[in-house]
């Protein structure tokens, strides 16, 4: 794989090294940070393909972070927190973390994760390239700027909502199951969790608001995309 930059950002020095040691043979230049404002530091001077983020830390916390990077970039985002409840997850994914793994971790899963996770990330950007946008009634996506309006008013969406819409939005009608979904949207083969599908789903139709019903559910297999859905 082509050399990515990516910084790790933990108040344990023994776990950014852990990460560095398993990274960096496989060509990941790691940049290391002890606490929050380190990392918008350095994140402020170097472009990164990936952020491994830690919750608890010192000075600036993981959210404060996540939520200062998601002002002006859409890099990936991977959260470690020893903390593995659901509603501290559904926190971080409405806030933009692309991913969530739990204290102790692998470190070979958060390398397979993060692979994927900067792939999927790439062919999102791909994917959205030479296509100007999609109009479906009042529902409008702009795959330039990546901005969603709802009858002309901006919504705001987390980056992997909207990267769930923009997926839809480009096969309308065709039947996806949540495993596809997981693999083209998180871009997990083994490690993703299907759940985390429905949950996105049900955050994505909050935010469409009236046009909630374009995202119908195929019981017993996954979601489509019509324009003409039931509300």
């Amino acid at each position: 794989m082509a050399e990515e930059r990516i910084l790790v950002v933990d108040d344990e020095a023994g776990i950014r090294e852990i990460i560095r040691e398993y990274f960096t043979p496989e060509g990941f230049v790691v940049d290391q940070a002890p606490d929050g404002l380190e990392a918008l530091k350095l994140f402020k001077k170097s472009r990164y393909s990936l952020v491994i983020l830690d919750i608890m830390m010192p000075k600036a916390d993981g959210w404060t972070v996540c939520r200062e990077i998601r002002k002006t970039s859409q890099v990936p985002i991977i959260m470690l927190s020893a903390r593995g409840e659901e509603y501290d997850k559904l926190f971080g994914f409405e806030l933009g973390v692309d991913d969530y793994m739990v204290k102790p971790f692998s470190p070979r899963e958060l390398l397979a994760r993060s692979k994927a996770v900067i792939r999927r990330s790439q062919s999102a950007q791909g994917r959205d390239a030479g296509k100007a946008g999609a109009v479906f009634k009042g529902l409008e996506i702009n795959f330039v700027s990546r901005n969603v309006t709802v009858n002309g008013r901006a919504v705001a969406l987390t980056p992997k909502e909207y990267e769930l819409l923009s997926y839809f939005a480009q096969n309308p009608g065709r039947v996806l199951s949540r495993q596809q979904l997981l693999n083209e949207v998180w871009g997990y083969d083994f490690y993703g969790d299907v759940r985390t599908v429905d949950t996105h789903i049900k955050m994505l139709r909050e935010s469409l608001g009236e046009y909630r019903g374009f995202i119908v559910t195929v019981w017993g297999t996954g979601y489509k995309f019509e324009a003409g859905g039931a509300k």
